[in-house]
């Protein structure tokens, strides 16, 4: 089974321009099938449904997470898939297994209050704050993930049309509205930038750390703990939570399911429907962020 799974890696790779996080997964789940297959001297085209279901089960047994499972089961149908395609075997056993049924998980998001302190911070004028502070504002007027915002380079922000391109999962590209305010916080760390790339001036990358390289999005992630332990937020907030942020005050103030999962990036409308448990007192209480789109 192992010539087949890199194969099918590289398809992902090259084919579907798969992220090397997706392919990581991936290639750990169905080494994972290999060697439940190998303990019981199945070969993997010889593995029916009922023996894959044991899988499943076994996992079940073991706690592991409904959305675990379900990953698994999303990874061996991709792969007994691409077998099909490659005329390696005539039908796809893992398509008749059942998805195991979700838990709804409330996403952590911020009310008005807590994003107005948040972006409140920092306050110097040095360029790593009005660096922080131009992401943080961009965060919260873009709903963008932490990937994105690392991979934005200076030719992708129009600040005429107040437009930013971002590359998403599988490299699709989007454009995104902004505000003024995140237009004026990026307008002051650029006029800064400069102090930052230092020698590495010829670094593509808006968002630069200290040294004039790239920043990273564990040190992002860093940068908004950090900013978040100056307010009186107590709870566990991510860069992620500002993009929660953005998507449920947009649906507090009545914006379209579907212009919501445009900005998103999500490719199916059932992710974006988890915003849809802001309830109508909270609809009452939260706010669209000024000057999103």
């Amino acid at each position: 089974m192992n010539k087949e799974i890199s194969e099918f890696l590289s398809f992902l790779k090259h084919e579907r321009n798969a992220s090397p996080h997706t392919l990581a997964g991936y290639e750990r789940d169905l080494r994972q099938v290999a060697a439940y297959l190998k303990e019981r001297e199945v070969r993997w085209d010889k593995a029916g449904n009922v023996l894959l279901r044991g899988f499943l089960a076994e996992l079940h047994e073991k706690k592991r997470k409904k959305s675990t499972v379900g990953r698994k089961l999303a990874a061996l149908r991709s792969f007994y898939d691409f077998c099909v395609r490659k005329k390696w075997i005539s039908e796809n056993p893992a398509k008749v297994l059942a998805t195991p049924r979700q838990d709804k998980k409330v996403p952590s998001f911020l009310s008005e209050d807590e994003a107005a302190a948040l972006l409140d911070l920092p306050r110097t004028a040095g360029p790593l704050d009005l660096r922080d502070k131009a992401i943080l504002e961009l965060f919260y007027a873009t709903g963008i993930r932490v990937s994105e915002l690392v991979g934005i380079e200076t030719g992708d922000v129009h600040f005429g049309e107040r437009l930013v391109r971002v590359r998403g999962k599988g490299k699709k590209e989007r454009i995104v509205p902004f505000g003024r305010k995140a237009q004026e916080a990026l307008e002051a760390y650029l006029r800064a930038r400069p102090r930052l790339a230092g020698q590495a001036g010829a670094e593509a990358a808006v968002f630069l750390n200290y040294r004039g390289g790239r920043l990273t999005p564990r040190s992002v992630e860093r940068m908004v703990r950090k900013c978040i332990r100056r307010t009186a937020v107590a709870r566990k907030i991510s860069p992620h939570s500002l993009r929660h942020s953005f998507a449920t005050h947009l649906l507090g103030r009545g914006a379209d399911l579907r212009v919501i999962q445009e900005l998103l990036g999500h490719s199916s409308i059932q992710t974006t429907e988890i915003y849809t448990h802001v309830s109508t007192n909270e609809k009452r209480a939260v706010v669209s962020p000024a000057d999103t789109l």
